[in-house]
Order: structure tokens, then sequence, then C-alpha cells
């Protein structure tokens, strides 16, 4: 067995409107945690005594510290797919290049300002099955960033853009990652660059 693939699971989703407000407790506890004592210190313990949840109540959700990050990472993504779409539907920019703009401006804009999101964007280092336990995390982003490209650009949703949009996202994590590791707000000229690139290869294989 892949020795990356988490064991974390989310039990189960709230229903009733207290349980979603301790759910959604749990996960900015755990969030903030993250920024304060990082990945390797965080425990269920304290992310409950911090969301003022029971501990029983923790694990009513999720079965371990990887299935509360796991959570996490989905709310993330989540959220920052809304942004994009919200952002690209309001602007209308045209063509590969304003896709692109948008796609990493949101997610430097949320690197920038979302809580725990430097520790845990869409997965975490050595939990790279913690999106989908049969798929590795970024091969669970693509996927949904290709959907969105498809019916954005009226590309075809093919094995060809498949590839395209997984190369495209390989070539941004490892970029933007050179960028926030170099500056904290993440280096400009880096971001820019990153953008051009990704440009550069996009319309090269999407036209």
């Amino acid at each position: 067995m892949n020795q990356d693939r988490t064991a974390g699971t989310l039990r189960r989703l709230p229903v009733q409107k207290r349980s979603a407000e301790r759910f959604e407790r749990l996960l900015d506890a755990c969030a903030e945690l993250l920024d304060e004592v990082g990945y390797a210190a965080l425990t269920t313990k304290e992310v409950a005594r911090r969301a003022e949840v029971p501990i029983g109540t923790l694990y009513q959700f999720f079965s371990d510290r990887e299935g509360l990050i796991g959570a996490l990472a989905a709310r993330n993504l989540e959220s920052f797919l809304e942004r994009v779409s919200d952002r690209l539907e309001r602007e209308a920019p045209d063509g590969i290049a304003g896709i692109v703009d948008v796609t990493v401006d949101e997610f430097v804009a949320m690197r920038r300002t979302i809580t725990g999101f430097g520790v845990v964007d869409f997965g975490v280092a050595g939990q790279d099955y913690i999106l989908e336990p049969a798929l590795d995390n970024n091969t669970a982003v693509a996927g949904r960033l290709r959907s969105l490209t498809a019916s954005l650009t009226g590309v075809q949703d093919n094995a060809e853009l498949e590839i395209a949009v997984r190369v495209a996202l390989e070539c941004a994590d490892s970029v933007l990652k050179l960028a926030f590791r170099t500056d904290p707000q993440g280096d400009p000229q880096l971001i820019a660059e990153c953008k051009r690139v990704l440009n550069g290869y996009l319309n090269d294989r999407l036209r």
C-alpha cells in the first residue's frame, strides 16, 4: 500500500444547524492552530478545546486528525472554486490569459488572507490522498479545474484537456510554493512568472 495514503476519513456530515455550527467551529479552530503550532504539533484534543466542543463530538465527525485536515482541505478547495467561478462570471475575462489571471490571483489572495491556508491549502505534505482516497490531491484538484476550464472556454473535456490542466497545475504548484517560500506575502515577480508560464503553455495546448 502507498505509505502516503491517508487513513483519515470524514465519518459523517452535519445535518442539523447546531451540528453544522460545531463542524465549522472545529474546522476554524483547526485552521487557527495550524498557523500557530503547525501540522506536526496539531492534536484533536486541542482543536476540540479551542472550538469549545466536546472531544466526543469531534470524533462523531472525524475518524482522526487526518480526517479533520481532509475536511479543511476540502472546504478550502470549494471556497477557492467558488471564488474563481464568481469572479469569472462577474468579470467575463477574455481567453486563457484572463482565466489564468483570476485563478492565480484568487489562490494568492487566499494564501495571504485565509487562516491556515499556508499550511493546508488543498492538502498537506505527506498526506497525498487527503481529498479523495483513490486520487492524489493534485489530480483531484486538476479534475475540478478541468471541468471549470471546459465550461468556460468551450474546449472539449477530454484526455488532452486532462493532461494539459494537470501539467499546468503541477507547474503552478511548484512556482507558487517558491514564491511564498521567498516572500511570506508571495514574491510578485515569481507570481507574474507563474502566470507567464501557464499562459504560454495553455495557449499552445488549448488553441
